[in-house]
């Protein structure tokens, strides 16, 4: 019979919970350990599941299967790295890392030692993402004219404060790293690679606790022709107000939205229309902010579907290189 897979966790902040509930929640998964510098941390693990201050002290004890790595973003490439030569595979938050070297690095490890790399990139799991995925897969919307992607959200005083690395340049990257690398991802999971970027951005509201901007507008070119308008802020007032990507193309137009990419706000096919979607109860709640919608089940049930069942990896270390590259691009055409 099938064991189950063993997982630990380094970071065990708002994310690296909702891992572990997630895993915990999988009958074919175990959380063995838990990683955190912070010791008050381990006041929060699993009754039966060892809490550790040093990563190398965990990955050397040699009973995991796949280290979740949901520490801060520039700590993504070492502790990927460090799992992979420590014989497991790794499960990686957003962003994979913080420049295509990095990943770069991450991805030789990973096939010198011959282990996975597993992008997180949950809002690929949503039903309005997927059936639009489909319909572009099909080719149903024909040639795809233009693309709006639109992510207005809130991030106030508390959401910075609560953080040593939160709105560093050099630790966190930005807002597109940060809080919108998900929204870059359907971007490139829906329509594909980007080949021009130039924009703006700017840092209206957040000049006090953070070294980056907290609004941007780019105009962007496909590699099939389109024209991308990509527009985000943590400005909104007071909440979160709107998640989308709207497809104008040669058959159809249709709009993913909600506050997550969690409904189809409206569309005209040329086909068979897509079933109404409305998921109202999926986003990641952390107390003082909302998060992109909560697939993380979906995640771990990957992980689980590709080391047993020898299934596809919903988001591979190549595609989370992509994106990297992508806001890379981004960044790179406008003066920070």
């Amino acid at each position: 019979m099938q064991q189950n897979i063993r997982f630990s966790i380094v970071g065990f902040g708002n994310i690296g919970r909702r891992h572990g509930v997630q895993i915990q929640n999988n009958p074919f998964a175990t959380l063995v350990s838990v990683c955190d510098i912070d010791p008050v941390v381990g006041e929060h693990v699993p009754e039966g599941v060892a809490f550790y201050t040093d990563l190398n002290a965990m990955l050397q004890a040699g009973n995991t299967d796949v280290l979740c790595v949901c520490t801060p973003n520039y700590l993504h490439e070492a502790h990927t790295i460090a799992a992979m030569n420590a014989g497991m595979h790794a499960v990686v938050e957003k962003p994979m890392a913080l420049s295509v070297a990095e990943c770069r690095n991450m991805i030789a490890a990973s096939e010198k030692n011959n282990k996975i790399i597993f992008a997180v990139k949950q809002n690929r799991y949503n039903p309005p993402v997927q059936e639009v995925k489909k319909l572009v897969a099909a080719n149903q919307l024909g040639a795809v004219y233009m693309v709006q992607v639109n992510c207005f959200w809130n991030r106030g005083d508390a959401y910075y404060s609560g953080s040593d690395w939160r709105g560093s340049k050099l630790k966190d990257g930005g807002c597109l790293f940060t809080q919108f690398s998900h929204f870059v991802d359907i971007l490139y999971y829906i329509n594909g690679s980007v080949t021009q970027a130039s924009g703006a951005v700017e840092n209206f509201g957040h000049t006090h606790n953070t070294e980056v901007e907290d609004t941007g507008s780019f105009i962007m070119k496909g590699a099939n022709g389109s024209i991308i308008n990509f527009n985000f802020t943590t400005c909104a007032y007071n909440s979160n107000m709107e998640g989308s990507i709207t497809i104008f193309a040669e058959k159809g137009t249709v709009k993913i939205g909600g506050q997550y990419l969690n409904t189809i706000e409206y569309q005209q096919l040329l086909g068979e229309a897509l079933p109404p979607i409305n998921i109202t109860a999926k986003s990641n709640n952390y107390g003082l902010y909302q998060g992109s919608m909560s697939n993380h089940d979906k995640v771990i049930q990957n992980v689980i579907d590709v080391l047993i069942h020898d299934m596809p990896v919903m988001t591979s270390a190549a595609e989370g290189l992509e994106v990297v590259g992508i806001i890379e691009m981004m960044y790179q055409s406008v003066q920070r």
